[in-house]
């Protein structure tokens, strides 16, 4: 038994959130997706200094995440941004900030 499951299923569902987003290549693929307003498919690998099935392992990350959307269209993937989850995640981590301040407008 790992010591992940003796925290609350709210801690560890952010943990996974937080870990997802805390790798650059993740974050570029992100805002790679945001800059361009579009979907895109095998693009995603020419703009990152990595290879392709590198990318395409954190792209299958963020879709397992929500935190995209793929749609197969032939023998490609168009890739888009799930702004639903994406507005989810902005409100959990709002969220998460404000209950863990603890001097009001005091520094701590």
């Amino acid at each position: 038994m790992t010591k992940v499951v003796l925290f609350e299923t709210d801690l560890q569902e952010k943990a996974a959130l937080f870990k997802a987003l805390g790798h650059p290549a993740r974050l570029a693929i992100l805002k790679y997706l945001a800059e361009t307003g579009v979907c895109m498919s095998g693009d995603i690998a020419d703009e990152l200094p990595l290879a392709r099935t590198t990318v395409n392992q954190h792209l299958y990350e963020l879709k397992e995440l929500g935190l995209i959307k793929g749609e197969i269209d032939g023998v490609r993937v168009n890739y888009c941004l799930n702004m639903e989850k994406l507005n989810q995640v902005k409100s959990l981590i709002n969220s998460f900030t404000d209950s863990i301040g603890c001097c009001g407008d005091q520094e701590c």
